[in-house]
């Protein structure tokens, strides 16, 4: 795994944009084999990140969320690693994940909420956090308004280094 040991910890980020720039920076650093685990509730950035991701891959987008495809490739545009985004919310186990056949040797692979799925793909992986203020939707889903997905309230993005023992 390539990417710089500085980006581990806990950081706030205030914006959009920086959430975007974080995964920008990151993805710069990132190639073939690399596994990221993204988890947040709605709303806290996972997407918003991996497009800052792919940006810094140089891969071909839209990256929206794959939430009803489950998992998109984004071929490089400048002979890198592909980015493969899986969204696995809808999934109900590791199995099932497994069995969308992921290139994991040969393309950076970002799974959206993927912890207790996701870690026995990989011998390592980047473990992204991401945490936004609890609001009325965090207690009744039915309350969520839309405008509080993409409100430009501080995240805070906790990113640790795995590896299976």
């Amino acid at each position: 795994m390539s990417v710089d040991p500085a980006f581990l910890g806990r950081r706030e980020i205030a914006t959009t944009d920086e959430m975007e720039q974080l995964g920008f920076r990151i993805g710069e650093q990132l190639e073939a084999g690399d596994l990221l685990i993204l988890t947040g509730p709605l709303g806290a950035g996972k997407t918003t990140f991996t497009r800052g991701l792919a940006q810094g891959l140089g891969v071909r987008g839209p990256v929206q969320s794959p939430t009803f495809v489950i998992a998109r490739t984004h071929p490089s545009l400048i002979g890198r690693a592909p980015l493969v985004h899986v969204d696995a919310y809808r999934l109900g186990s590791g199995a099932e994940l497994d069995d969308l056949d992921l290139d994991l040797g040969r393309s950076v692979v970002v799974i959206e909420w993927g912890r207790g799925m996701a870690e026995e793909l990989a011998d390592s992986w980047w473990d992204i956090e991401l945490e936004r203020p609890v609001g009325a939707s965090d207690l009744d889903p039915s309350a969520l308004d839309p405008s509080e997905l993409d409100a430009d309230a501080p995240r805070i993005v906790t990113i640790t280094r795995e590896t299976i023992a």
